[in-house]
């Protein structure tokens, strides 16, 4: 999958996802708002293993719920069946429903990290932290425990449209993780806010340093129209 520019260039996932990764959560907000474009924040109890970690991927979105009755071949299986078919360049993306279990542990993240993908963000819980932290695998998640979901959780979908939150995530959206939280880009407007973001920071480096140097914020902003 490639983005196409406003001119009809297209821009390699990879080139997209590094140019993200450099467009603050907050510059790409006031872009969603600006497009009138809302409920795209993700909720603020999913946090990253790292305080200040940085992350743009393509989502590839998972979907499952707890199912005591499930036997431990099956949940297993599923789960690794995802696993090798995460695409290069994604964050994974889960829907638990679930606030019990770990749905990602370091043998997972191992696998997911030599195949390329770029982090995972699960509205659930996580395990092997120290392991985790090891790989520099850039996870967000809800809680941490050492019990695993299997056999107590069943993977239902994957590439799939998931809500988390009030954000609808669908497969392609581009999600962009940072100190300030994580934020779901509609893939269908991705490489347009994509281009409105930089031009936000780049103003807003200028109106950084007019202020550094002694202007008014007022002014700043009646110069800039940012601030």
């Amino acid at each position: 999958m490639e983005g196409k520019d406003v001119a009809g260039q297209q821009i390699p996932i990879p080139e997209m996802c590094e140019r993200f990764r450099k467009v603050y959560t907050g510059a790409i907000t006031d872009v969603l708002d600006e497009m009138g474009i809302y409920h795209r924040t993700l909720p603020h109890t999913l946090q990253p293993l790292v305080p200040g970690t940085k992350v743009a991927g393509v989502a590839f979105p998972l979907y499952g719920v707890p199912n005591s009755k499930i036997d431990y071949q099956t949940s297993i299986r599923k789960v690794l069946t995802m696993l090798g078919e995460a695409p290069k360049d994604s964050i994974l993306v889960y829907q638990t429903n679930d606030s019990v279990s770990a749905h990602l542990g370091e043998l997972s993240v191992t696998s997911l990290k030599v195949r390329g993908c770029r982090g995972a963000v699960i509205d659930g819980g996580v395990r092997d932290v120290e392991f985790i932290l090891r790989e520099g695998f850039p996870v967000f998640a809800r809680y941490k425990t050492p019990t695993d979901c299997v056999p107590r959780w069943e993977l239902l979908e994957r590439n799939c449209s998931i809500i988390i939150g009030d954000v609808r995530i669908a497969p392609g959206d581009v999600i962009v993780a940072d100190h300030d939280g994580i934020v779901a880009v509609p893939k269908e407007v991705a490489v347009e806010v994509l281009l409105k973001g930089e031009e936000v920071v780049n103003t807003e480096n200028q109106v950084r340093e007019a202020v550094r140097g002694g202007m008014m914020p007022l002014e700043a902003y009646e110069q800039y129209g940012r601030f």
